[in-house]
């Protein structure tokens, strides 16, 4: 039997977050809306070095290097948009 067709659909490459730069905006809010579940250790301890505890948690952070680089990790798993008002 052959694996299902929607499971290869599914990853970083098709729910990948967009990740702004720090000159498009100075705080970022960020989703979590996928669990970390299932993932690898190093993820969820990323996830709650981020502030997100559980699943649809919100945070806002500051745009730096360091934090995006967290964000990229875990990009499949969050939603980032931009903080209004910067």
């Amino acid at each position: 039997m052959g694996r299902n067709p929607v499971v290869g659909r599914q990853g970083p490459v098709h729910h990948a977050a967009v990740i702004p730069g720090e000159d498009e905006a100075k705080r970022l809010r960020v989703k979590q809306i996928r669990s970390g579940i299932g993932h690898a250790e190093t993820m969820n301890r990323t996830l709650k070095s981020i502030g997100l505890r559980h699943h649809q948690a919100e945070v806002e952070v500051d745009n730096t290097a360091t934090m995006r680089g967290m964000l990229y990790k875990v990009r499949h798993l969050i939603l980032v948009s931009p903080v209004g008002g910067n």
